[in-house]
Parts: C-alpha cells; structure tokens; sequence
C-alpha cells in the first residue's frame, strides 16, 4: 500500500464532501462504513443538519482545523474546485473517490503541495474490509493496483 494512503487511513480522520439526504448515493455509504469502522467522519453539506445520525458542517472551512484530509465524492467538474479550496484551507491529503477524479483534480492538489489519491475506492483500505471491497481488492492486489 502507498505510504501516503497508509498515514491517511491511520490517522481515521476525514472530512467527507459528497453526502445527501439521498440515502443511496455513495458519499453516504462511505460515512456509514467509514463511521462502523471507528472512523470520525466529518460530513460538509450546504443545507443539512444531520446525515446518517452524524452531524453536518455547512461549509469545507468549518472543519478544516479537525482533520488534514478529505474525502471528495463529488462530479468531476465540482472536485477540481474543492481540490482547490480544500489546498487553501490547509489540507494534506485528499482522497478523490472513484468517478470524482479528473487530470484537473489531481493536477490542482500537485500544483498546491498535497497528496491526492485518484481512481480508488477508500472502502478498499480501511479495515475490516468485507464483502465486494474485499474482492475488488484482492483482484487488484493481484494484478498490482493496490
């Protein structure tokens, strides 16, 4: 595993753009199995107060001081600019969830100094790992993309 993705998994801090009142949408899976696996999880929505039993931070800056990383799991277009955002507020590392990501995105975070992780699945990476994270892993393990 990547050094940089190791420390950020050990620290179990992240603050998470991408939630909803959508119970189906990943962002809100990944704080709920983020969450059950001891993970404090700093979720930043506009306009919710609570999400998944936790509670919501309107804005990126208001958990900035918190935690060094960020989990994005949002459109493309709209994670470039929260790359950029979250470089000026002092984030380290920003983990860019599957579909997130774009050469933008990862080129932003480079520009400002911070990690970024792109094209990967944060559930692949924070023990216990079961179910179809644990197959996904395993595949890429195997053909060395883990």
């Amino acid at each position: 595993m990547d050094k940089q993705i190791e420390k950020m998994v050990s620290e179990k801090t992240f603050a998470l753009v991408g939630v909803s009142s959508d119970v189906k949408k990943f962002g809100n899976a990944i704080l709920k199995e983020l969450t059950a696996r001891g993970f404090t999880i700093y979720p930043v929505h506009p306009s919710l107060q609570m999400v998944e039993g936790v509670k919501c931070y309107k804005t990126l800056d208001l958990v900035a001081g918190l935690t060094s990383n960020l989990i994005i799991c949002v459109k493309p277009e709209r994670a470039a600019l929260l790359v950029k955002e979250a470089a000026s507020l002092g984030f380290t590392s920003v983990w860019l969830q599957q579909g997130s990501g774009s050469k933008e995105a990862t080129e932003n975070g480079v520009a400002a100094g911070i990690h970024v992780v792109s094209g990967k699945c944060i559930l692949m990476y924070t023990e216990p790992v079961a179910g179809m994270h644990k197959f996904h892993r395993g595949i890429n393990k195997l053909f060395g993309k883990y």
